[in-house]
C-alpha cells in the first residue's frame, strides 16, 4: 500500500492501491450466472504489474486490464438470437409482411469473429501516461463568477521504440475534471457500441460518517486523481478507442483542445433521453441477450450499491472499537502514575493500546482505496446500459422503416389494383368523390415505386449497421467481462488480506501488553 501523495512517476497502477491485476476468461451474462452459477477458470497474476510499493508503475501489460484481447462471443458458440433482424431487405415489393422485409429476427445467426487486438496496438504501450498531481485553484466560470477547482497534471511521455533517438522527453499539462467529463461524453457519443470506462465519482459517495464528502478534501482528491489516471489507462489500453485523435489531443494539446471536440458536432449525435426511453417500450423483437445483459447491469449495481453500504457501516463500528481502545492507554497511564513495581509495565501496556486507537485511520484510508475499485465498476454498470439503449434505439429504427416500407408497398398494390384492403381516409374520399384518374393514379404509383426503392436501400442499410453494431458491441463486451471477472475478484481478495492483516496486528498488540503485563 502506498503511502498517500504518490510522488511524479510512481503513480499507481489502475484499480487503486498496488498492482491491478489481468483478466480471467468470462461468464456469461444469463440467468445462471446472475443466480451465482459463475464456473471460470483462474487466470495466474500478470507478472508486468507484480512489485514492490513504491516502485516505478510498469507499462500495462497486453492482457485483458489493457482490453487489448477482445475475446470471440460466447453467445455466437451458443447460437443466441441476434441483436437486430439480420435478413436482407431485397424483398419482392409485392410482399409486404413485416417479417419478410428485414424487420424481424429470423433465427440464429452466429456473430462474426474478430480478431484479437495485439497490444502493440495500443496507446498504452507506446507512451507512459500519469495523472501525477492535483491543485486546487480559483478562476472565473462561464457567468463570469468566482469558483474555485481542482486542475490535474497530466504528464506523457512516449515509450523508447526500437530505433534509438526517438524517445520523447516529459510532456505535461492541466485538465480539470469536466474536461475529463466532456472526453468521455465524446466516446460515449461517438463510439456507442464500446462500454466506455467510467470516471471516478465528482462527489464522495458511500462514505462512512468520520470521513469527509467534501470535494475539495485532499484524502478525497488524491483518490480522484488515481481514478482519473485509472480512466486514462483504461481508454490508453482500448484497443479501439485508444486510437482516438480526440483523446491523443485531450493528452498532449493544451489549448484548443475543446473546440476540436466541439467541431465534431458530437453533441447532435446523441441521442435523446425521451427517445431512448421511448424505444425502450416501443420495441417489439429486443434481442434476448442485450436484455439479459441489461438486466444484468441493474443488479450489479443494486449489489455493489448493498455492499458498499455495508462497508460504510462496518467502517463506522470499527471505528468506535478502535478509539474505545484508546480509553486502555489513558487508564493504564493513569494506573502507572499510583503503582511502582507495576508502573513501567502499565505504561508500556497503554502505549501498545494507544498506537492500536491511532491505527484505525489508516486502515479506515486504506479501505476507501478498495471500495474506490468497487465504485468504478457501479459505474460501469451505467456504461453497459448505454450499449443496450443504443441497441434498442437501432432496433426501434429498424422496425419504424421496415413498417413504413411496407405501408408503401400496401398503397402501391392498392392503387395498382384498386381495392381497399382496409379503412382509411383515403378510400372513404375515393368513395365520396369519385375515383382518380389513370394518369393521376399512375402518378401516385410512380412516386410510391420511387419511395419503396428508397426504403428497401435504407432497411439494407440499417441491417448491415445492425450486423456492425453487434459484432463490435459483443466483442467488447466479452473483453470487458474479462476485465471485470479478475478485477473484482482481485479486489475483493485484496480486501480479505487486508482484514486479514488488521487482524493479526491486533493480536500482535494484544500479545505485547500480555508480555508487559507478565513482567509486571
Amino acid at each position: 500500500m502506498e503511502e498517500r501523495g504518490n510522488k511524479r512517476g510512481g503513480s499507481e497502477t489502475p484499480l487503486g492501491r498496488g498492482a491491478r491485476p489481468a483478466g480471467r476468461s468470462g461468464g456469461d451474462f444469463s440467468e445462471e450466472s446472475r443466480a451465482g452459477s459463475h464456473h471460470h477458470p483462474d487466470t495466474p497474476p500478470c507478472p508486468e504489474r507484480a512489485g514492490p510499493r513504491g516502485a516505478p508503475r510498469p507499462v500495462p501489460c497486453g492482457r485483458a486490464r489493457c482490453a487489448c484481447r477482445s475475446g470471440l462471443s460466447a453467445c455466437a458458440q451458443r447460437g443466441a438470437e441476434p441483436l437486430i433482424a439480420m435478413e436482407s431487405a431485397e424483398a419482392e415489393a409485392s410482399e409486404s409482411r413485416p417479417e419478410e422485409d428485414g424487420a424481424v429476427p429470423a433465427g440464429d445467426l452466429p456473430l462474426p469473429e474478430q480478431p484479437a487486438a495485439t497490444m502493440e496496438d495500443c496507446l498504452a504501450k507506446k507512451m507512459e501516461i500519469t495523472v501525477s498531481e492535483a491543485e486546487k485553484r480559483t478562476g472565473r466560470n462561464a457567468m463570469n463568477m468566482q469558483e474555485t477547482y481542482t486542475a490535474y497534471l497530466i504528464e506523457t511521455r512516449a515509450v523508447e521504440s526500437q530505433n534509438e533517438g526517438q524517445c520523447s522527453p516529459v510532456d505535461s499539462l492541466w485538465r480539470r475534471y469536466s474536461e475529463f467529463e466532456l472526453l468521455r461524453n465524446y466516446l460515449l457519443v461517438t463510439y456507442p457500441h464500446i462500454v466506455v470506462p467510467p470516471l471516478p465519482e465528482k462527489r464522495a459517495d458511500f462514505v462512512w460518517h468520520k470521513l469527509s464528502a467534501d470535494n475539495m478534501d485532499p484524502d478525497f482528491v488524491e483518490r480522484r486523481r488515481i481514478g482519473l489516471e485509472n480512466f486514462l489507462l483504461r481508454v490508453a489500453s482500448h484497443p479501439v478507442l485508444c486510437q482516438d485523435k480526440i483523446f491523443y489531443s485531450f493528452l498532449t494539446q493544451e489549448g484548443g483542445w475543446k473546440e476540436m471536440v466541439n467541431e465534431t458536432g458530437f453533441q447532435l449525435k446523441a441521442d435523446s433521453r425521451l427517445k431512448a426511453l421511448n424505444a425502450t417500450f416501443r420495441v417489439k423483437n429486443p434481442d434476448k441477450r442485450f436484455t439479459e445483459l441489461k438486466h444484468y447491469s441493474d443488479e450489479l449495481q443494486s449489489v455493489i450499491s448493498h455492499l458498499l453500504r455495508v462497508r460504510a457501516r462496518v467502517a463506522d463500528r470499527l471505528y468506535g472499537v478502535y478509539k474505545v481502545h484508546g480509553n486502555y492507554g489513558r487508564v493504564f497511564s493513569e494506573w502507572s502514575a499510583i503503582e511502582k513495581e507495576m508502573g513501567d509495565g502499565l505504561q508500556s501496556a497503554g502505549h501498545h493500546m494507544d498506537v492500536y486507537a491511532a491505527s484505525i485511520d489508516d486502515i479506515l484510508e486504506e479501505e476507501e482505496h478498495y471500495a474506490d475499485q468497487l465504485k468504478e465498476y457501479l459505474f460501469y454498470a451505467e456504461a453497459l446500459r448505454a450499449v443496450c439503449r443504443k441497441h434498442e434505439l437501432m432496433q426501434y429504427d429498424l422496425e419504424m422503416a421496415a413498417q413504413d416500407l411496407t405501408s408503401k408497398k400496401q398503397q402501391c398494390e392498392e392503387l395498382a389494383t384498386g381495392t381497399v384492403r382496409t379503412f382509411s381516409l383515403k378510400g372513404m374520399t375515393s368513395k365520396l368523390f369519385g375515383q382518380e384518374t389513370p394518369e393521376q393514379r399512375e402518378a401516385k404509383i410512380k412516386v410510391l415505386e420511387e419511395q419503396i426503392q428508397e426504403g428497401e436501400e435504407q432497411l439494407k442499410s440499417k441491417n448491415l449497421e445492425g450486423r456492425d453494431f453487434v459484432k463490435s458491441a459483443w466483442a467488447d463486451i466479452e473483453r470487458f467481462k474479462e476485465q471485470k471477472n479478475h478485477d473484482l475478484k482481485e479486489a475483493l481478495i485484496s480486501y480479505a488480506v487486508m482484514q486479514i492483516s488488521m487482524c493479526k496486528k491486533g493480536i500482535q498488540v494484544w500479545t505485547n501488553a500480555k508480555e508487559c503485563f507478565s513482567k509486571m
